[in-house]
């Protein structure tokens, strides 16, 4: 029997090359033949999908190896999802308001779609003290990759994107979701209607600006998914003022501000005019190990407006009352424990001890003569290898050593030659994929 270990989840974001896609399509039309049908038609954003949130192909990957090394130890360095307990202070603060639903007194049904009133004001004063975001414009929900959907929702598919690559796919899929679906272009694994922003080494991970084209709405991530890159001032800055020259909407994803190390900014409000061009959208999961318990909040500021004049605030407070029914009240008892003096101290510990597993793969792969990026401000490990397929590569580690990672071409075509590890696993388990990696690239 297969031995799972703590590191042993496969959820994540993988994308599959177009081979794969369309094998797996053609598998499913093959099944349906002869099945009643309806007469309601496909919706042809989804058509569009080419290579996306594709689960099925690493689980088959995953089965088949299960399959053939049945005794094998399989470890994941792949997904971003936490292993650690949750702080007993943190959990029990949980389950108390749970035990108190079960009384007339402690009973609670729906609340604001918007959140609580103390927990918006705590994220506002814990994460935003310095920078005057106020509680009421903070909007807590179950996480922020389903706020990117209803940012998305809210801006509509006429508007243009610009995304980082590489990046997190969710930018890029949700907006063909909502029908900015331009054809996509195969040879260059890119939408034609997305720019894409090249983020390298070479650019220090940030985009040239000045030949950058305008786009009405700018994902940018930071800490960056998947490099780890943590944008500097001076970057940022330059960020804001471009979006300000061009009328541009920024969408900043501070999910692994947490784990920023040095000075770099955890906020885009912290730099002036941001309130003016920005959103910010951030998350419990991996700042508290919230990826199971889902809590998540966006910032949106008072001041920025649409190109009429009008709030932004006030529609995305219509489409989150109209989408969304407000997160879990024991979720949100959750997030209020996180955010006391304990709590914050729990949560900042479990941090240090991912931080400390990404410094042993960065000594590890630097150990091994190999190219490697991030693990400093973030819990993610970045390695090139230089002429090689990441599938390929992903492949062969799967293979010989049992480990699971993450393609970089699953997160833009700018992640071609390389793969992500992640620093979310026991310290058993990460201990034992360095010794495994070490074998296999000495």
């Amino acid at each position: 029997m297969i031995k799972f270990t703590p590191c042993s989840s496969l959820s994540g974001a993988i994308v599959l090359q177009p081979r794969m896609v369309q094998a797996s399509l053609s598998a499913q039309r093959d099944e349906v033949i002869g099945r009643h049908r309806t007469n309601v038609p496909r919706n042809v954003s989804m058509e569009k999908l080419q290579n996306g949130y594709l689960f099925t192909e690493i689980s088959r990957r995953k089965l088949q190896h299960v399959e053939k090394y049945p005794n094998a130890k399989l470890i994941s360095l792949g997904t971003g999802d936490t292993t650690e307990p949750l702080p007993d202070f943190i959990a029990s603060s949980m389950a108390e308001y749970a035990q108190a639903l079960s009384t007339p007194e402690g009973y609670r049904g729906y609340g604001p779609e918007q959140g609580y009133e103390a927990l918006r004001k705590a994220i506002a004063e814990t994460f935003y003290k310095d920078v005057l975001v106020k509680g009421t414009e903070v909007f807590v929900t179950d996480g922020s990759q389903c706020d990117i959907t209803r940012l998305q929702l809210l801006l509509g598919s006429g508007v243009t994107i610009a995304v980082q690559d590489p990046t997190f796919p969710a930018y890029r899929d949700s907006g063909v979701i909502v029908g900015r679906n331009g054809d996509f272009k195969d040879e260059a694994r890119k939408c034609r209607t997305i720019q894409y922003m090249n983020c390298s080494p070479q650019n220090n991970f940030f985009p040239d600006l000045k030949t950058t084209l305008r786009a009405d709405i700018i994902f940018f991530c930071s800490p960056n998914n998947p490099t780890g890159h943590a944008a500097t001032r001076k970057q940022l800055e330059e960020l804001v003022e471009f979006a300000r020259r061009n009328g541009s909407i920024i969408i900043y994803d501070s999910a692994y501000a947490s784990y920023i190390m040095d000075d770099s900014p955890r906020s885009i409000f912290e730099i002036p005019g941001a309130r003016e061009v920005a959103i910010e959208v951030s998350s419990f999961s991996k700042f508290a190990g919230f990826t199971g318990v889902r809590l998540g909040w966006t910032v949106v500021p008072e001041e920025l407006l649409y190109s009429n004049g009008f709030p932004v605030i006030s529609d995305f407070d219509r489409i989150v009352c109209t989408c969304f029914n407000g997160a879990s009240n024991i979720a949100q008892a959750g997030g209020l424990a996180c955010l006391t003096s304990e709590g914050l101290e729990a949560a900042t510990s479990l941090i240090h001890r991912y931080m400390e597993n990404a410094k042993m793969l960065v000594d590890t792969f630097t150990s091994l003569g190999l190219e490697v990026y991030g693990g400093a401000n973030a819990p993610y490990v970045w390695i090139r290898f230089p002429g090689r397929n990441s599938w390929d590569v992903f492949s062969e580690i799967l293979e010989k050593i049992h480990i699971i990672t993450v393609p970089g071409s699953g997160f833009g075509p700018g992640g071609e030659e390389y793969l992500r590890f992640s620093a979310y696993g026991n310290r058993k388990c990460i201990l034992e994929a360095s010794d495994r990696l070490e074998s296999l690239f000495s």
